[in-house]
């Protein structure tokens, strides 16, 4: 009776357990169902127009690494006569799928060829160790696309702008600063990347935090130099819970639900995002900001929400860049809400600055 009495209490528990286990299973899953991502002001970052037409394309940047993109050719044009063209950067962390493409296709239907492309180390385009930063390749890739778009027979060359939405914001001036090919350029809810890594939103990391992050990344990178496991950093969250702070649900909202996730062939959905950490600290040694007014005479248009938590990038770079220039501010508007809120994101603004600014001279 007592061995029998034991084995009884044993399962008793194993179900027990077995029923807790269910029972959390299906309320992590109750949560992930439940959520519902926020569609407002048309968000619809997978847009696809019926007005233009688009061609996966290949070039390579000046390190002989292919960089991908899509090129989007308005219905209609004429392609015996030079266009203005635009290039599109996505956010950092993002892919071409993820508002690059919206804006590109935006933007074609205004009458401009337009080209959007994933940054080496993301994406389709080549790069290794994925995920990996170096903002000098970014901006590289920047003037590669100029490089494509300015020798098609139906481009001209001396009417190429751009647009960096979030971290292409400081790439897409960082290659400014040093290709004058680029014409006129605008920023979206741009992050000056080095600053962001330097010293967090509004100044509120530590030197002695740098300093830690900077000595987390060197121990790790004898870790990888030994064969062991990549170790990632930053990006987005998997999963909400009370403590995730505003700002990452802001991201969470757009990464992680349909609302626009988007997991490449050379990615996984659990590394979508993350940059290696090991790479992520060359962002301490970025400074795209400065001699940003050696740009001028190009002119520069710096749009950002109302209420993004990036707007102290925008309002730096306007205070530092000299004349022609100008800071948009969309009222009611979130830094995420301009990747691919249409009914919020200025196209109408974009569309004059570009007609004005690449315009036959």
């Amino acid at each position: 009776m007592k061995k029998k009495s034991i084995i009884t209490r044993v399962l008793t528990v194993i179900a027990l357990s077995l029923l807790l286990s269910a029972t959390s299973v299906a309320s992590k899953t109750s949560v992930v169902a439940a959520y519902t991502p926020d569609m407002s002001n048309g968000a619809d970052n997978f847009y696809k127009s019926n007005k233009v037409t688009m061609k996966k394309v290949e070039f390579k940047n000046q390190y002989n690494m292919n960089v991908v993109g899509n090129l989007f050719i308005p219905k209609g044009l004429k392609k015996n006569t030079k266009n203005p063209a635009i290039i599109v950067g996505h956010p950092m962390g993002a892919v071409k799928e993820q508002s690059a493409n919206l804006y590109a296709q935006k933007m074609a239907e205004q009458g401009f060829v337009t080209l959007s492309f994933d940054l080496s180390f993301w994406g389709e385009s080549e790069g290794q160790s994925r995920n990996a930063v170096s903002p000098d390749i970014y901006a590289e890739d920047f003037s590669a696309a100029v490089d494509f778009l300015g020798t098609r027979p139906f481009v001209d060359r001396d009417r190429i702008g751009v647009i960096g939405i979030c971290g292409s914001g400081s790439f897409a001036i960082s290659a400014a600063k040093i290709d004058p090919r680029l014409k006129a350029i605008a920023t979206v809810s741009m992050y000056d990347m080095g600053a962001a890594n330097r010293n967090g939103l509004k100044h509120s990391q530590t030197l002695e935090q740098r300093k830690k992050t900077l000595e987390e990344a060197a121990e790790q990178r004898y870790v990888e130099f030994t064969g062991g496991k990549t170790k990632y950093t930053s990006g987005t969250v998997h999963e909400l819970n009370e403590n995730t702070d505003p700002i990452q649900r802001e991201f969470y909202d757009f990464y992680r639900t349909p609302r626009g996730e988007f997991t490449p062939k050379s990615s996984s959905p659990e590394l979508t995002t993350h940059p290696t950490l090991t790479s992520n600290v060359k962002f301490m040694n970025f400074y795209p900001f400065a001699d940003i007014e050696t740009i001028s005479p190009r002119p520069m248009l710096f749009i950002t929400g109302e209420n993004a938590h990036s707007r102290e990038f925008s309002e730096d770079a306007y205070k530092l860049a000299a004349e022609p220039k100008e800071l948009y501010i969309v009222p009611g508007a979130g830094h995420v809400d301009l990747y691919d809120r249409v009914n919020l994101i200025p196209f109408d603004k974009l569309e004059s600055f570009f007609k004005e600014n690449l315009k036959k001279k």
